[in-house]
């Protein structure tokens, strides 16, 4: 069965379970379709306007630089391995923390 402009509840009721899931497999098919080209459309709105007011394009943007950040700690048994502080523990400050080892225990 087509569908139509003029569908209603009743056409569905009616549509057997073969028509109705085609129907849903076009319907989804157009939807990727639209929803892919609205994306399109509106990445190249995106980009002519980063282009008019000076901003990177989306090809060329580069991190931020982040100051160098000095070592706050220590490994007792390893002077060579340090850490600032920042971001996940290293595994040496994890071992000694659970053996009973504080922060203030291994700072520089």
């Amino acid at each position: 069965m087509a569908p139509g402009p003029t569908m209603t509840r009743s056409t569905f009721d009616t549509m057997s379970l073969d028509d109705l899931w085609n129907l849903h497999k076009r319907v989804v098919s157009i939807l990727e379709e639209r929803l892919d080209h609205e994306k399109r459309k509106l990445e190249q709105q995106l980009e002519e306007l980063t282009h008019k007011f000076g901003g990177a394009s989306s090809d060329t943007r580069e991190r931020r630089p982040y100051p160098k950040v000095e070592p706050k700690f220590r490994n007792p048994a390893d002077p060579t391995e340090t850490w600032s502080g920042r971001g996940k523990q290293p595994h040496w400050v994890r071992n000694l923390l659970a053996a009973g080892r504080s922060l203030d225990d291994l700072k520089i």
